[in-house]
């Protein structure tokens, strides 16, 4: 199985970040919890809100 940190990388998802080996090994070891909030009171979502969707799919 591929590794997450890996897939996104490879899918342009990652430009740049901080310390991004730490993230790497952290991805292919364990299970990572992670939060993607909305504004419920917004009247529509954003082609923005579809890079966070796109990247849990492969969480």
């Amino acid at each position: 199985m591929a590794n997450a940190f890996d897939v996104l990388e490879e899918r342009g998802f990652i430009e740049q970040g901080t310390h991004p080996e730490e993230l790497r090994e952290l991805l292919g070891k364990e299970s990572v919890t992670f939060y993607i909030g909305f504004d419920a009171t917004a009247s529509s979502l954003t082609m923005g809100h579809l890079i966070p969707l796109m990247s849990m799919l492969h969480l």
